[in-house]
């Protein structure tokens, strides 16, 4: 695509470098204050990262569509035709309706004590270790406890798909080094799924078998079923165990907001919203325009345009959010993207939600507070922003 720069903001900043990964917050910052849509030269694509915006674009999917794809390579939008993700209305209406009967509040009703069962033994297993590792030991246990029993995974591949899902996202970068490493980590979990899928060997009574039952009964065609878990176990185990982990590097370094939670439990949702706000799991997916999109502050993005949307940026806004920078869990802006919005926003928040606050009121009942003990790891990915370990200690 050919641009005329002479009158639009242009930056060769680079967000999938180490660097800027590893803390991509002021480069976030330098491009909203360049304006509500700048040209990123290196990449041929438009960055939007003001939360008006960014909002207005997941809202608007007949202009900023998702059904060329979310990547920034043609290789993973080919790759991922088939996923919930990389669908408009109306197939992505359709089709969404199988994830809300597995993940909407009715059908989640029934988790709830089984997910603060959890919460609490999680809770009391941490008391007991005293020091333990923010991911391994804490961050992976609800996800993998409730999601994979949920979706209906045969044991024996378990470990496998947390392994794969972890990098998955990487596949939906520009072409790097990370990127091919993702599409290598890609293929083989969609050979796993594909593997219970052809055999049938999902749980019976899980969303897999449900899935599954309705392909072979034509409602969905094969490669869509698959299409559909493979973006489900990303999006699932990825981004809440991202959250989880997240939430003790924040509360580590924010006591006051640990001891608001203990003295005031309720606020443990509001908490929860606040973590996924200010450490966005999923910082940047891309839409492809689908005709000329003027911004707020009257830049025209052309049509024919790839776009990344930035959930992380917008939701580090100083437009709409006070001290965005400060972690702080009763917020009053109760509104931020790190769900997502529209048509595409988050389908299992319910669950993300649920667990998260279960864990923060089990804990604040037990736990005084939290210290870091060791050099946090970042595992630096293309999309997706993670701890790989953190290394822990309970004050009690």
């Amino acid at each position: 695509m050919m641009t005329n720069l002479s009158d639009v903001p242009v930056s060769d900043i680079d967000l999938y470098s180490d660097e800027v990964l590893s803390d991509p917050y002021e480069s976030y910052r330098t491009l909203r204050d360049a304006g509500s849509a700048v040209y990123l030269e290196r990449f041929d694509v438009w960055f939007i990262g003001r939360f008006k915006d960014v909002r207005k674009a997941l809202s608007d999917w007949q202009t900023f569509s998702s059904d060329k794809g979310i990547g920034l390579n043609p290789i993973i939008n080919e790759a991922w035709d088939e996923a919930l993700i990389c669908q408009d209305p109306p197939v992505h209406t359709e089709r969404r309706k199988m994830i809300n009967e597995v993940l909407g509040p009715v059908a989640l009703k029934p988790l709830a004590d089984t997910i603060d069962g959890r919460a609490e033994a999680l809770s009391q297993r941490l008391v007991d270790m005293q020091q333990f590792d923010a991911v391994a030991d804490f961050a992976h246990d609800l996800p993998i406890g409730v999601v994979m029993d949920l979706i209906g995974w045969p044991e024996d591949v378990r470990p496998s798909l947390l392994k794969l899902a972890e990098g998955s996202w990487n596949a939906a970068g520009p072409d790097n080094a990370r990127m091919r490493s993702g599409l290598a980590t890609l293929q083989e979990m969609m050979e796993l799924i594909t593997e219970v899928y052809d055999n049938n060997r999902a749980i019976e009574g899980g969303f897999a078998s449900r899935l599954i039952e309705a392909s072979h009964q034509g409602a969905i065609t094969r490669e869509t079923a698959i299409g559909m878990l493979a973006g489900y176990i990303v999006a699932a185990f990825e981004t809440t165990i991202s959250a989880m982990a997240s939430s003790i590097w924040l509360f580590a370094d924010n006591p006051d907001e640990w001891n608001k939670l203990r003295s005031n439990p309720k606020l443990a949702v509001s908490a929860a919203n606040e973590i996924v706000r200010i450490e966005s799991p999923l910082q940047n997916f891309s839409r492809w325009c689908s005709q000329d999109a003027e911004m707020s502050d009257g830049t025209v993005i052309p049509a024919g345009s790839r776009v990344i949307v930035s959930y992380a940026s917008a939701n580090r806004d100083d437009r709409q959010f006070a001290q965005p920078d400060r972690f702080i869990i009763d917020r009053k802006e109760k509104m931020n993207l790190g769900f997502g919005h529209g048509p595409h926003g988050c389908a299992g928040q319910g669950l993300a939600r649920m667990e998260l606050t279960a864990v923060f009121t089990a804990m604040a009942e037990q736990i005084s507070g939290f210290e870091i003990t060791g050099q946090p790891v970042r595992a630096l990915n293309n999309i997706s922003r993670a701890f790989r370990s953190l290394p822990a200690n309970i004050i009690k």
